[in-house]
């Protein structure tokens, strides 16, 4: 009889035994110092910066004008993310990385270019309008997509396809324009304290409606497209270099000319920006509303295909493929685990369902030959962290198969499993929060059973 392979290793144990010491550069405690020692820096720099163009005063009223479209903007890209959620680091730092390094370098970028065009052609009007449809558009779409570069460079098991693309881009552009819009929103404040106009129709009032009211996903819908490209590059086979190069460059190509037509608006005549606006922005958003939305619903599609593998070996429930498929069912077995095991057991079953989606995801790529080397470590490591929740997760799971199932048929099956396997279940009993989690006794492990 062969005999099973041992169970899977803990996550915190290295396969093939200890490693060796990494040198003091590479440790991850000096890059994370590094990296929040450098947004702290230009997070100050650009905050004296704005500060001295706007004035104390204004830059407290743009600082509360600016901040109202942010909780929405990023609620709506960690909807987007809920399939299979990122950690919150990841967004932190591109909102960092957006409102302080990409502002930063935007501001020196462009005012020293508009000031080098201005004193090479002795036309300040024109220099204006030539950095502001040509210079800014490269220096800003540039500046926000080097925060996706470094995500998908070192947090590559964060990103593995165009949501994750979306939702890092969407993030830094949020930042990006939370700056910008403290920076016109204070001067447009200090504008109208000059001429004494505080009514409805300031200079004010106008920054804040086109910026806020109407075009809040302006920047978004911009880097989103560079996200775009890095997530199709991260779906593509390693040995595909050429294609995951090209990608991300035709993304960024992208949203610099749409930057750039969005910039220039305002010279195609009195009504070139709302021209803009509704023929290319607005079409622009909802096709890219609609694909974001339908890469997501695909995902839940592949969790529905690729998670029956593992409950034919023992490792899920039979009915918790058709449970993480949905998103539905999923908040249905957190709401039961908090409510009958408290806070801990809801956690613990948010966290079930975010392993198991990974583990789909990774599945899906080794299938389509695109998992790395470490696709065997990185499914063992899954299958722990899955196995050591499965007290709390499975009878939530349950409960929500049951709730969600379709309704039996009014026809005799006949022994046909037609229904679905919940549709069957026992009611679940779920275990006591102060009673010892037995050992667990690991089902044969075999990676290739499809």
């Amino acid at each position: 009889m062969a005999t099973s392979p041992p169970p899977p290793t803990p996550p915190g144990i290295p396969a093939g035994g200890p490693r060796r010491h990494a040198h003091w550069w590479q440790r991850t405690w000096v890059r994370y110092a590094a990296l929040t020692t450098l947004l702290t820096l230009s997070g100050l720099v650009i905050l004296a910066l704005v500060r001295k163009q706007t004035g104390t005063e204004g830059f407290l009223v743009g600082l509360g004008l600016a901040v109202l479209p942010v909780p929405l903007l990023v609620a709506a890209f960690r909807w987007l993310d809920r399939v299979d959620p990122g950690p919150w680091r990841n967004l932190l730092f591109s909102f960092a990385w957006g409102a302080c390094a990409a502002a930063l370098i935007a501001i020196v970028a462009n005012s020293f270019a508009t000031q080098w065009i201005a004193t090479a052609t002795a036309d300040p009007s024109h220099a204006d309008t030539l950095g502001a449809t040509v210079i800014a558009p490269v220096v800003e779409e540039a500046a926000k997509a080097a925060a996706v570069l470094l995500v998908f460079l070192f947090r590559r098991r964060d990103f593995t396809g165009i949501v994750d693309g979306v939702v890092i881009a969407g993030v830094t552009a949020t930042g990006f324009a939370f700056t910008e819009n403290i920076l016109y929103l204070g001067t447009a404040f200090g504008t109208d304290q000059l001429s004494g106009d505080t009514g409805v129709f300031s200079v004010t009032a106008a920054t804040f409606f086109v910026r806020v009211i109407m075009s809040p996903f302006a920047h978004p819908l911009f880097t989103v497209l560079a996200g775009i490209g890095f997530g199709i590059a991260a779906r593509s086979a390693d040995r595909q270099h050429v294609r995951r190069v090209l990608l991300p460059i035709t993304g960024l190509l992208l949203a610099m000319g749409m930057h750039a037509m969005w910039n220039g608006s305002s010279t195609f005549g009195e009504y070139g920006f709302y021209a803009v606006y509704a023929a290319f922005m607005v079409p622009s958003f909802g096709l890219l509303t609609w694909l974001a939305v339908w890469t997501r619903q695909r995902e839940l599609g592949t969790v529905r295909t690729e998670l029956p593998s593992y409950a034919m070996a023992g490792w899920l429930a039979p009915p918790e493929p058709f449970v993480l498929g949905s998103m539905k069912a999923r908040r249905l077995a957190r709401e039961y685990a908090t409510h009958h095991g408290g806070r801990d057991a809801g956690r613990a079953v948010a966290e079930y369902e975010a392993y198991a989606t990974s583990l789909a995801f990774l599945r899906h790529r080794g299938r389509r030959g695109r998992a790395g080397a470490d696709f065997a470590v990185r499914e063992r490591e899954l299958l722990h962290e899955l196995w050591a929740r499965r007290e709390p997760a499975r009878p939530a799971l349950e409960y929500a198969a049951r709730a969600t199932a379709p309704a039996p048929s009014p026809w005799p099956t006949y022994g046909y499993p037609h229904a679905h396997p919940a549709a069957q279940s026992p009611a679940p009993q779920y275990p006591a929060a102060q009673s010892p989690a037995p050992q667990p006794q690991y089902p044969a492990y075999n990676p290739y059973r499809s």
